[in-house]
């Protein structure tokens, strides 16, 4: 007898706002956000989700709804998730959950996403001082594969994948999050001045009640107002997964995830259509709603047999060589972006372009002190001409016709803002 199709356990209405859903969103970590759905191990369950950016961004020539987005509401996960045995029983703080990726993909009649680099003012990215302005590419998908109007020339197929997922923090490691995050924030600014500290992208995101999405746990409340300020932004990839934005954890992948309280609850969210290695607009997949139809599995005790006891600091890492890696992947960037360049596009579509297309970022050597080395490799099979080097022979260029309007945010007064009524003003 065939199996039956997944249950769908979360279910999205992309007409709606995120905090308008029937199965309540949220964007932030803590133990006391209340599950929404069930699963047993080895049931087979969809989970749909909005966009990381909660429907703002528009499919437009226009980037003024990226220069001026509200990043504190990001992103927007569907979840939590509890997981129970055959039995019934809950995982267990202790206990490892294997989440395995059966399907994925975009949700039916919503076909499209977008790239975009934040304002130096708003976000900024990887490449701000290069890049200070906000910028868009809209992507439409035709089965596997993803063109733009705003890049011509170039079309490819997308590995598709969830850009956050992860599992409910407890309260002893929120505070361990907490103090290393605050922490690494006051020393990051020490030496600055005022101006430079206007201008740098924050170190760390630290909790805050703007912009506040906790589930079932409504605002005006004492327990929203404590629980807002406790909970964790999920901008950064932590001990619990999260925003780890691997475009290989696709359809066939697995992924073990530490269970720190009962149930697990897992949480997901922010699909990426496609992505290059580093993400490096920071807006930087291709971004969509979208669907995961997965499986989990409860391994007993399995972070003591499996996983490195963790401690209760971070892990401390040589900061020149974390500084000399930063720089020389900057400089590979760069160089992709100087190259390209040569072949009729704007920097700003190749900066667009190798944030979500998937190309290969590798730190090839380490050990070689005082350098660093890093390499980026562009999958030439996406243009739509030989983009390799010649013998005596000048780049020519794509087959594009320019709109340089298009990318860049010339938007001179603030859009219409809509009220998030779950949100701190």
């Amino acid at each position: 007898m065939a199996p039956s199709s997944p249950r769908a356990v979360v279910k999205v209405d992309l007409k709606k706002k995120p905090w308008q859903q029937t199965q309540p969103l949220h964007n932030r970590w803590h133990p006391e956000i209340s599950s929404v759905a069930q699963v047993k191990s080895g049931e087979f369950f969809r989970v749909e989700m909005i966009d990381a950016m909660g429907g703002i961004v528009k499919d437009d020539d226009s980037a003024g709804d990226i220069k001026y987005a509200e990043l504190s509401t990001s992103h927007h996960l569907s979840g939590p998730i509890r997981v129970v045995d055959e039995d019934g029983v809950a995982a267990k703080p202790g206990d490892l959950l294997v989440v395995e990726i059966c399907n994925l993909g975009p949700l039916p009649g919503d076909e499209w996403g977008y790239t975009a680099s934040f304002d130096r003012e708003n976000g900024g990215g990887f490449l701000t001082d290069h890049f200070p302005c906000a910028t868009k590419a809209i992507w439409y998908f035709e089965g596997i594969y993803a063109y733009s109007p705003h890049i011509p020339g170039v079309r490819f197929p997308g590995l598709t994948h969830p850009g956050v997922i992860g599992t409910a923090p407890s309260m002893e490691l929120l505070r361990i999050w907490n103090e290393r995050e605050r922490q690494l924030d006051e020393s990051g600014h020490e030496s600055l001045t005022l101006c430079e500290v206007v201008h740098q992208r924050p170190l760390a995101n630290l909790p805050t009640t703007k912009g506040c999405l906790l589930g079932n746990i409504g605002k005006g409340t004492p327990e929203w107002e404590r629980i807002a300020n406790e909970a964790a932004r999920t901008i950064p990839g932590r001990e619990n997964g999260g925003n780890c934005d691997i475009k290989n954890l696709s359809r066939g992948s697995k992924i073990y995830l530490p269970v720190f309280v009962e149930g697990a609850n897992l949480s997901t969210g922010d699909m990426h259509f496609s992505q290059g290695d580093g993400e490096i607009s920071f807006c930087g997949a291709i971004e969509m709603s979208g669907f995961l139809e997965l499986k989990c599995e409860i391994i007993r005790n399995g972070m003591q047999e499996y996983l490195t006891p963790m401690g209760p600091t971070p892990l401390h890492v040589n900061p020149i060589f974390e500084i000399d890696a930063t720089v020389a992947y900057k400089r590979a960037v760069l160089n992709a972006i100087d190259y390209l360049f040569k072949f009729g596009y704007s920097k700003e579509q190749v900066y667009l372009l190798l944030s979500c297309c998937p190309c290969e970022g590798r730190i090839s050597g380490i050990v070689d002190s005082p350098n660093a080395v890093a390499t980026l490799a562009i999958p030439t099979a996406i243009f739509d001409q030989d983009i390799r080097p010649k013998t005596g022979k000048v780049p020519v260029g794509p087959r594009i016709v320019r709109k340089p309007d298009v990318l860049k945010s010339t938007y001179d007064g603030k859009l219409p803002i809509t009220k998030n009524p779950s949100s701190s003003t």
